[in-house]
């Protein structure tokens, strides 16, 4: 064990502009009491303003650099073999009236899409049937079917989102949350083998 060093890369971190990456940024590192705090800081790339937001760190240059400090060391690695680092840079300020703006286009493109669906479906004339079996009257505005279906409609969006406001209804994602996971991953994996073929390309151009 006192020579022996395991290192599992993270898949994603999130870094500031001109921040020192270390190992112990990059991966978890196990190792000797002795020499563990000291690998954990080493640094292995310097954060420029000429970085994009995004870089991949990959685990062969972590290896470089904990092996030209202790080349004693039997390092044994675990998990994937590139750590995404997200340069996060200070966000933009948007005004209250911009956010207004947005909120009110979003609101009526979702109304508007209810409403065309409930035209397309004919959902009118399946309410003034529904309430034609329950009562036996026939009522073009079926307010005792139309009112609770419209109340039903609203809570059944939170159930599906999980959340109200900012606060989730339970500990299970949503399944918009559960898409986004997923979108994530792909876009994540894209970069890693964009970032691969670039490398090559370097590597066939010298």
């Amino acid at each position: 064990m006192e020579n022996v060093l395991y290192l599992k890369m993270r898949h994603r971190i999130q870094v500031k502009p001109d921040e020192a990456v270390n190992v112990g940024q990059l991966a978890m590192v196990i190792a000797a009491d002795s020499v563990q705090k000291q690998i954990e800081k080493l640094v292995v790339y310097q954060v420029s303003m000429s970085d994009r937001n995004i870089i991949i760190v990959d685990l062969m240059k972590v290896i470089e650099k904990v092996a030209s400090r202790y080349p004693h060391l039997d390092i044994q690695t675990i998990g994937p073999a590139q750590t995404i680092v997200e340069v996060v840079y200070k966000k933009k300020q948007y005004s209250f009236l911009f956010f207004l703006a947005v909120w009110f286009l979003l609101f009526i493109g979702a109304a508007l899409a209810i409403m065309n669906f409930h035209e397309d479906v004919s959902m009118r004339q399946v309410h003034q049937k529904l309430f034609y079996m329950l009562t036996g009257l026939r009522d073009k505005q079926p307010l005792l079917i139309q009112v609770p279906y419209s109340i039903g409609l609203g809570l059944g969006m939170i159930l599906f989102f999980n959340h109200v406001f900012r606060k989730r209804i339970n500990e299970e994602p949503s399944p918009l949350e559960v898409e986004m996971f997923n979108y994530q991953q792909d876009l994540d994996q894209y970069v890693i083998m964009h970032e691969n073929k670039e490398s090559m390309k370097k590597i066939d151009d010298h």
